[in-house]
């Protein structure tokens, strides 16, 4: 089944915050200023945290329907955000850098590493069609490469559970609900956010997911398991308003960082297709879609046939233009992006 845009239900549900959201632009001063953080998280009550969040994603679904030539780039961007703050949660000591190396300096087939299996798992999420994602096998994939052991039968199991999710759950309960259905079987936090972003994805119809509460690495108490002085069982984050209000407000901040990051990358797509057409290499083109479909591009990819010399010296014009940057500060194994 080919899934295709569709009005948004958080812009259905909240038409004030449609008019106010209209036209596309930075995100208004009111939307930010409601945002809470994880501080101010206890003095926001259930429903007003549930109107920001949908007037957020409802911002962001306004984006990711305009399908830029180079939002490849900003998911991916996105994902690797996701991918640090995953390897924090898991005490790991990689950051965006370290990521970036264990990804794109391990050679196709070969074993990136825990935390670069991670990054994989969240480019993943990013880069495949949003319809695809929630299927037995990408959920066993994903689940190994979040550090959990490959169990096809829990995988399976999952993707049915998922599956009333996708059909009949708002907007609220579908995100509370992948959270409760991963920590239920002791998953990671990290499985959790990769289901909910694919959720929602699929409900809002876009044709990629964009990568959004696995950035999100402080989440405050509410979103962490209580349990009580009486019993060892946590409260479950699906009868537990304040549990949810914290899921809720980490999905406007994240989806305030995605806009953020978009309105960042468009800028310097912009500035790379204007100076495009002053580059004479017979391979530009191919290197340039590939800047803006990818986070980033390590100097000796191949790529058109273009050899290692020939790729540097691109790079190094495209550097001294301003459309790109060096990101690696090395001076050998260099990796460029926008």
């Amino acid at each position: 089944m080919i899934l295709r845009p569709k009005p948004s239900p958080f812009l259905h549900a909240q038409p004030l915050a449609s008019q106010l959201l209209a036209p596309v632009g930075p995100v208004p001063a009111w939307l930010r200023r409601a945002i809470p953080d994880a501080q101010s998280l206890a003095a926001k009550g259930f429903e007003d945290i549930a109107i920001v969040a949908g007037a957020a994603i409802g911002a962001l679904d306004a984006l990711a329907r305009r399908e830029e030539r180079w939002a490849g780039a900003w998911r991916q961007r996105l994902a690797l955000g996701a991918a640090a703050a995953t390897a924090r949660q898991a005490g790991r000591t990689e950051d965006e850098a370290a990521l970036r190396d264990a990804v794109l300096l391990t050679r196709p087939g070969d074993n990136a590493g825990p935390a670069g299996r991670m990054f994989l798992a969240w480019r993943s999420l990013a880069a495949r069609p949003a319809e695809g994602l929630l299927t037995k096998a990408s959920i066993a994939r994903v689940l190994e490469d979040l550090g959990h052991a490959r169990d096809d039968e829990a995988a399976s199991d999952l993707a049915d559970d998922l599956r009333p999710l996708a059909a009949g759950e708002g907007p609220v309960g579908m995100l509370t609900g992948a959270f409760a259905l991963a920590e239920r079987r002791g998953l990671a936090r990290g499985v959790g956010f990769w289901l909910a972003d694919a959720l929602l994805a699929q409900r809002l119809g876009w044709h990629h997911a964009v990568p959004l509460l696995g950035g999100e690495a402080a989440l405050g108490t509410s979103a962490r398991p209580r349990r009580s002085a009486a019993s060892s069982v946590a409260t479950s984050i699906e009868t537990d308003p304040e549990r949810a209000k914290g899921l809720l407000a980490a999905q406007a901040r994240a989806a305030l960082r995605a806009i953020d990051l978009f309105t960042e990358l468009e800028r310097r797509a912009e500035k790379l297709l204007a100076v495009a057409p002053k580059l004479r290499a017979k391979a530009a083109d191919a290197v340039v879609n590939k800047l803006l479909s990818d986070d980033a591009i390590v100097a000796s990819e191949k790529i058109a046939g273009m050899s290692d010399r020939g790729l540097r010296r691109l790079f190094d014009r495209l550097v001294e233009l301003g459309a790109v940057r060096e990101l690696s500060g090395r001076t050998t194994f260099r990796i460029y992006g926008l």
